[in-house]
């Protein structure tokens, strides 16, 4: 990997770091999810949920540097049936938080984290959009000219999911901490995180 970080050019691995920023500093999917957990849950749930959406980028740049995820593209319906499979998770969490009774402090702080790692990296796992975007993405940035392509994707993707998690981590802790006030009233804020999480699951079925 070292041998990797040498043979590619300083001015690719600032390009590329430069572009995933630029790109996870968009509110999309990733983000609006860590933002409803940390607004239900509190900045450490926030945080954690963004660690599940990492976890489950590291498993995107797995499959798309072993070649799965292009093989899965030439099957349009093994990907909707992981579109499908997505969303309606996404619904369940939305049905989940809708019907919520509020939680005391203790059992929130108990549950929160692990429940939201875990939904997060679910989350992104059933997203196909995910693993065709990175797919398509890194390629760019390697150069067969320097050695194997897969080491080279495996590096960049390595940076992508860092610069992710730190951006991802700082919506989802920003959202808790500016959702102290609602959480008081935690029905409110589960009914929220209940529209955002059935948002997504539209969004991942009509895109």
């Amino acid at each position: 990997m070292l041998d990797t970080l040498l043979a590619l050019p300083m001015s690719t691995l600032l390009a590329f770091a430069g572009a995933g920023i630029l790109l996870n500093l968009t509110p999309g999917a990733d983000v609006m999810f860590a933002t409803a957990s940390g607004m239900r849950g509190g900045a450490r749930a926030g945080v954690a949920a963004a660690l599940g959406v990492a976890l489950g980028s590291v498993f995107h740049v797995a499959l798309a540097v072993l070649g799965v995820a292009a093989a899965l593209r030439a099957m349009p319906e093994a990907l909707q049936v992981i579109r499908w499979a997505g969303a309606a998770y996404l619904l369940w969490l939305a049905w989940a938080a809708w019907t919520a009774e509020p939680e005391t402090e203790d059992a929130r702080g108990a549950q929160s984290l692990a429940i939201a790692l875990r939904r997060g990296f679910v989350t992104n796992v059933l997203n196909p959009k995910v693993g065709l975007f990175i797919l398509a993405f890194l390629p760019q940035f390697a150069d067969p000219a320097l050695g194997p392509v897969a080491p080279q994707m495996a590096l960049l993707g390595a940076i992508f999911v860092a610069t992710g998690l730190i951006i991802t981590s700082a919506y989802g802790a920003l959202a808790g901490l500016f959702g102290a006030g609602l959480r008081r009233h935690q029905r409110i804020t589960n009914r929220i995180a209940a529209a955002v999480f059935g948002g997504l699951a539209a969004r991942l079925v009509l895109d």
